[in-house]
């Protein structure tokens, strides 16, 4: 297949891209603006640089390309700052991702993989925890409605157009680096926890912060599900797979089952990393829930996704590593 990932030089897409060429089954351009991306990032295909506002320039790449699918990874992704500039999110994650459906509906590309978010669920009730795909979505802040915005349109646009199919995969946190260690998150400014941390043991941040020790969790702080991001990148690929054998939209949750709080993560880079590093207590900061875990049940018995890296000591190191490379 032709395929288009956009967003290919952020940290994610650049996993499923260097995935998708090691496999080497199929032909790749990926579209990036480099905001936050990195052209060194991109391993593998035809790097294109453009920016997703631009609707013509846009439209000449599907028309020449002749894409069979598109993997869209392409966001703003900072939740406080989603808070304090809305219409950015909106504009980049919502406008940007409708106007690609629209072209892909224009040049007859019928299969779509979105990178979605937890942050659709907002902050679910302790029953709903683990939360279901089923889970009723309540986003708290415009990065988690953004991203809800745009499955809606391509819900509707799969139901209007009968050729037209989707996976949206909705991320927990997304962490580590690869395995090899040829890429990883390389984000500038990151806010990430497990890359703070890392910058913060290895001497690149005087310390750290924690945003609010007095959630209702055992310790205090936010738990999360932290997914390794080979074992994220992997299940973009399933969900290739899964669209070409049975040509149906879907959503499926991406995470571990299980979670850690900011001071576990926090001990675990500290004990892998051998430096008792310094995090300082802060407020909370505005949109984060107390608690995020996945039921990655759906995702196991449907595509027959198995995770190979659910070990946060791996994630830690592997982001570790990384970060003394750059």
């Amino acid at each position: 297949m032709n395929i288009l990932i956009n967003g290919g030089a952020g940290y994610i897409g650049s996993h499923v891209l260097k995935q998708l060429g090691e496999e080497g089954k199929h032909n790749l351009s990926v579209i990036d603006n480099l905001v936050t991306g990195f052209e060194d990032a991109i391993t593998y295909g035809e790097f294109i640089n453009a920016d997703l506002s631009d609707y013509d320039a846009i439209d000449k790449i599907f028309e020449e390309k002749k894409f069979d699918a598109v993997i869209h990874f392409a966001a703003s992704l900072v939740v406080p700052e989603s808070v304090s500039d809305p219409l950015k999110y909106y504009m980049n994650n919502t406008a940007n991702t409708a106007n690609v459906i629209r072209l892909c509906i224009k040049h007859n590309v019928n299969k779509f993989i979105f990178s979605s978010t937890a942050a659709t669920y907002g902050e679910p009730d302790a029953d709903q925890i683990p939360v279901k795909e089923t889970t009723p979505t309540a986003p708290i802040n415009p990065y988690g409605s953004s991203k809800l915005m745009s499955e809606t349109v391509l819900k509707d646009t799969a139901a209007a157009f009968k050729d037209f199919n989707y996976i949206a995969l909705r991320y927990f946190n997304v962490a580590g680096a690869s395995i090899d260690g040829k890429i990883g998150q390389s984000t500038l400014n990151a806010t990430h926890l497990i890359k703070v941390a890392a910058e913060t043991a290895l001497g690149k941040r005087e310390k750290m912060f924690v945003f609010g020790d007095d959630y209702n969790t055992p310790d205090g702080t936010c738990i999360r599900d932290y997914i390794h991001v080979e074992d994220l990148a992997s299940a973009h690929l399933k969900a290739l797979d899964y669209l070409e054998e049975h040509n149906e939209s879907n959503i499926f949750n991406c995470g571990y089952g299980h979670g850690f709080s900011v001071k576990e993560v926090l001990d675990t880079m500290r004990k892998v990393s051998g430096v008792d590093f310094v995090a300082d207590m802060r407020d909370r900061r505005a949109g984060d829930p107390a608690i995020l875990i996945s039921d990655n049940s759906k995702i196991r018995s449907i595509m027959q996704w198995e995770p190979k890296y659910d070990d946060l000591e791996l994630i830690c190191k592997t982001a570790l590593e990384w970060e003394r490379k750059i």
